[in-house]
Order: C-alpha cells, then sequence, then structure tokens
C-alpha cells in the first residue's frame, strides 16, 4: 500500500496518477483525491487524474491559478485548509455537487517550481493533523517528478520529430555540384532550432542556409520551422541575401517576440561559380580550395535577427 513502492516506477505517469490516488484515500480515508497540473501559459489548472470526482477528468475541469481553492494552493505554494466547502470557497461543482465537507490541498512542486496541486476531501468533518499533511506531501513530490519526467520524454519526442521532419532528407541533386550534410547536435538534449536547407529557386539559382534559433527544446524547434518556411517564401521574391534576411528579423522581431537566431544564408549563381552570403550574427563558412588549407570566408557579420538594430544588413560577393 506504500506510496514509496518501488513498482510504481513501472507505471506510466497516468497510470502513476491513478494508483497514488487510489493507495492516498485508503491510507487517509478520504471520500476523494485528485491532482491537478499546472498550464503556465495560461496561468491555469487542469485536473488530469481523480478517484470520487472522476467527472473533473471527463470535463476537463480549468481553473485560473489564484482563484478557488486548489487556485489558492497553487499560488501561494502552500497547504490549503478549507472546512466549509460551497460556491464562495469552491469553484467545482463536481465536488460540490459529491458532498465534499473538507478539503486540503498540497502544492505540488520540483526545484521550487510549481508543477501542480493534490488535494483530498472528506464527505465527513474531518480534521487533518500534520502527519496527514506529510503524507500528502511525499505523494505530491513523487506525482510532480513522474509529471515532469514524461513531459520531458514527450517534449523531447515532440522536438525530434519535428526537427527531423524540417531536415532535408535529401539534399538535392544539382548538376556541376556535389552536397553532403552531417548534423551533429551541440546540446545535449540533440535537439532544439539548429537547422539547414538548401534549395533551387527559379531564377536557376541555388539558396543555402544555416540557421540557429536560441535555446532548445521544442520551443525553439517550433520557431526554427516558422523561420526556415519565412526565409523560403522571401527567397522568392528577394534575390538579394541581405534583403531576406532584413525580412527575417522584422518577421521574428514581430511574430516571435522575445526569440533571436543567427542565420547565414548564400545564393549560388546558375553557372555555380559565384555566390552572394548574408551573414547574421552567424559564424563565417569554411572555404576549402584544391591544393589550399580550409579558410574561414572573409565577410562582415552582421546582428542576429531578432535583436532589433536597424543597421542595414550587407551581402557579400566572394569568388568561389
Amino acid at each position: 500500500m506504500a506510496v514509496t513502492d518501488a513498482a510504481l516506477s513501472e507505471l506510466d505517469v497516468d497510470a502513476l496518477f491513478k494508483e497514488l490516488l487510489e493507495r492516498l484515500r485508503l491510507l487517509l480515508g478520504t471520500d476523494s483525491a485528485a491532482i491537478m497540473l499546472a498550464e503556465p501559459e495560461a496561468w491555469q489548472l487542469v485536473t488530469v487524474a481523480a478517484v470520487g470526482i472522476e467527472d473533473e477528468v471527463r470535463h476537463g475541469f480549468r481553473l485560473d491559478i489564484g482563484s478557488g481553492f486548489t487556485g489558492r494552493v497553487a499560488a501561494s505554494l502552500e497547504p490549503v485548509v478549507v472546512d466549509r466547502v460551497d460556491a464562495d470557497t469552491v469553484a467545482s461543482a463536481v465536488v460540490r455537487a459529491a458532498g465534499i465537507s473538507t478539503l486540503i490541498g498540497v502544492p505540488m512542486l520540483v526545484a521550487g517550481e510549481l508543477v501542480g496541486v493534490l488535494h483530498v476531501g472528506t464527505i465527513e468533518p474531518r480534521h487533518f493533523t500534520d502527519k496527514d499533511v506529510q503524507l500528502l506531501r511525499l505523494v505530491a513530490d513523487r506525482a510532480a517528478l513522474a509529471s515532469v519526467a514524461s513531459q520531458h520524454r514527450a517534449e523531447r519526442a515532440a522536438t525530434l520529430a519535428l526537427q527531423r521532419s524540417l531536415m532535408p532528407s535529401r539534399l538535392p541533386a544539382i548538376e556541376g555540384i556535389e552536397l553532403a550534410a552531417r548534423y551533429l547536435p551541440g546540446h545535449e538534449s540533440g535537439v532544439g532550432g539548429d537547422w539547414y536547407d538548401v534549395f533551387r529557386l527559379p531564377s536557376g539559382h541555388l539558396g543555402v542556409v544555416v540557421g540557429d534559433v536560441s535555446g532548445h527544446g521544442l520551443r525553439s524547434a517550433v520557431v526554427m520551422g516558422r523561420l526556415r518556411s519565412a526565409l523560403r517564401s522571401y527567397a522568392l521574391i528577394e534575390d538579394d541575401p541581405a534583403a531576406v534576411l532584413t525580412y527575417l528579423d522584422r518577421k521574428i522581431r514581430h511574430f516571435e517576440a522575445g526569440n533571436l537566431a543567427t542565420v547565414l544564408y548564400a545564393t549560388v549563381t546558375p553557372s555555380r561559380d559565384k555566390m552572394v552570403v548574408s551573414a547574421a550574427g552567424h559564424l563565417p563558412p569554411v572555404v576549402v580550395r584544391k591544393g589550399r588549407r580550409g579558410a574561414l570566408l572573409k565577410l562582415p557579420i552582421d546582428m542576429p535577427v531578432g535583436v532589433g538594430n536597424e543597421q542595414e544588413r550587407r551581402s557579400t560577393r566572394p569568388s568561389v
């Protein structure tokens, strides 16, 4: 019956939540138990698991952090007890309809950050002891760690899938040019906002892009996908790489505020003997000529896109 049973670690997060709540209800002799997880961007809590008040899960009950009983737990990050359940003290109609008279909730925390709220309730009035609160905190800690671990696994899988879908699965076959690419992630998670791209333009020019959105994880990968598509669109209406990056800078500052990216964009002429390059905060490429050692291409490096600097961007026309 212990909530620290090692066998619980073999369950997926949904089954773990349900089992923890069932065991907790039996250990404390309560009539209800529920877990609400925080959604920081919406500043809300949503019920994801419950026993005794299962309709909260079925109805997708949501509550603003700071409002109602569980909202106060989330806002204060401290246990809260309610010994008079009515519309003024408890927002959930499901809890009120179940006849719950006493509720106690504790925050689910990881490294001091709010993950959610665990609460239990009784139909008969009940005084919860310090020992009861300690048990609730123990279960809340375990549930919080399991939730964060599950979230990280799901986010990493989603990020990896998104990143792979946006990376070229096969570089285009271009007569007179041999193309090859290898992606080696610099961050330990292996996923994020890095990208490269090669595409033909209607003019016969070849577009080559290397970019890196700040940060890592799913959010950076999503922003990367938007920038990749936007750059391709701008490349169809502007021949000058500096102009393309100027448009991209405006796009990220207006629609992706708070993000920034380094980008290098080059176009290669149809004759494949000349190129035009513009760099937005990105490292210059290495050029290797037959019989010579590789060297960094000499070109001006402008500010990354998204910084907000209105300085005119520059293109360089080195010979290749």
